[in-house]
């Protein structure tokens, strides 16, 4: 008989905070994930942020694309073709975006750099928010091969 699999989720926290303190762990050490997590809460609230939960949905919003390119090949020829990006990838990409962009920054501790890219993203700014509109602009170049993505 198999047995039933429970998910902790710590008191005052989500679904999605749970997740994105998946993508923030490394090599399976979720304490430090959870404590730089909490930090990155505390620098929002530092910050003058009276509901950091919100600041982070926000940008997690701001960050998610709509449209990507895929490289497909037809006939010889690689095309790169814009499709829409599914809800669950939306989510995947977002928090990617949100982690490189932060792991990018040299010089403070993991949960500040992270705080700022919040709330850079949760503003429309930073380097995620460039990353997403890098992505839809080259998915809006290539529309003219969108008539091939039904291969």
């Amino acid at each position: 008989m198999a047995q039933k699999r429970s998910t902790f989720i710590p008191e005052g926290s989500n679904p999605l905070q749970e997740k994105f303190i998946c993508y923030i762990m490394k090599e399976g050490k979720k304490n430090i994930a959870r404590r730089i997590f909490k930090e990155t809460m505390e620098v929002l609230t530092e910050k003058g942020q009276k509901e950091p939960s919100k600041v982070f949905e926000k940008a997690i919003e701001m960050v998610k694309p709509t449209l990507e390119i895929r490289p497909k090949r037809i006939g010889g020829a690689v095309y790169q073709i814009p499709i829409e990006v599914k809800p669950g990838r939306q989510l995947m990409l977002s928090f990617r975006w949100i982690l490189d962009a932060t792991r990018g920054k040299k010089g403070k501790p993991m949960a500040q750099k992270l705080a700022e890219e919040l709330l850079n993203a949760s503003n429309g700014e930073g380097a995620a928010i460039k990353k997403k509109d890098d992505t839809i602009k080259m998915a809006q170049a290539n529309k003219a091969f969108a008539h091939y993505a039904k291969y």
